[in-house]
């Protein structure tokens, strides 16, 4: 959605290792913004995003208007398999629906073969790839990782909003999720949970919303750790006016 930052071109040089075309959408969504102050406030850098495109060596930008995106779009419901139940879901009403429905959009536009998805985003990356199976879209939804500052804070377009206490204070989202991980095969998940939760006591700016494990197919919220497969340590927190959400992949067995 703009103000692009590493973890973005890192999707753009991913995308450039596997087609020899590579087109970058750039579009504020006003369907997945439940809060309208939150939409008029997002940062936008046209001119800079631009440059750094052309420096990733991105081959086309698409940043359609909203009369262009939205001309003779009749809003839909997509059914998401019930992957919208939790987390994200029911703190941003309608969020999935206004996702999905831009995203339909700009894949009718650009026709893409492919298209990179960062995995930090990792609801909607499930929701997605759900809708593209389920409605036989043509294209292949490839997961990419997430992009870390060094002190383990996800990149974020929304960062750049964090004030300098803030932002001393944000990597604990991305520390919580780490004790929980690095204890997950010696203690019960409960107990994993208490000491994340630690983790986020260490900074009182810090109001959390959620933390919890999903299942790393439904999304469902899991009660005891799975003998085996993945699951998802999911946070989202609030620094102030600056919401922040962050994932860690759990691999059990």
């Amino acid at each position: 959605m703009g103000a692009l930052h590493a973890g973005h071109l890192d999707l753009v040089g991913r995308a450039l290792a596997q087609f020899d075309v590579v087109a970058t959408s750039i579009f504020v969504n006003p369907l997945q913004f439940n809060d309208p102050q939150d939409f008029s406030s997002y940062p936008l850098r046209p001119e800079e995003d631009r440059g750094l495109l052309e420096g990733a060596g991105c081959n086309v930008l698409f940043a359609p208007t909203q009369d262009l995106l939205f001309a003779h779009h009749h809003q839909k419901d997509y059914e998401l398999g019930g992957l919208d139940s939790h987390w994200e879901g029911p703190q941003r009403p309608g969020h999935f629906q206004g996702v999905v429905n831009v995203v339909d959009r700009l894949f009718g536009c650009v026709r893409p073969d492919g298209a990179c998805f960062g995995m930090k985003d990792r609801q909607q990356l499930a929701i997605i790839q759900w809708v593209t199976k389920n409605l036989r879209w043509p294209i292949d939804i490839i997961p990419c990782p997430t992009v870390r500052e060094p002190d383990g804070l996800a990149m974020s377009s929304r960062n750049i909003k964090l004030s300098p206490s803030q932002r001393t204070a944000a990597p604990a989202l991305y520390r919580a999720l780490k004790a929980i991980e690095v204890n997950s095969n010696d203690m019960p998940l409960g107990e994993c949970m208490h000491l994340g939760r630690l983790e986020l006591d260490k900074e009182p700016g810090i109001r959390l919303e959620y933390l919890g494990i999903a299942d790393a197919e439904t999304m469902q919220p899991c009660a005891a750790w799975p003998d085996h497969g993945e699951v998802i340590a999911m946070i989202a927190a609030q620094l102030g006016t600056v919401r922040l959400i962050d994932n860690l992949t759990i691999r059990r067995g």
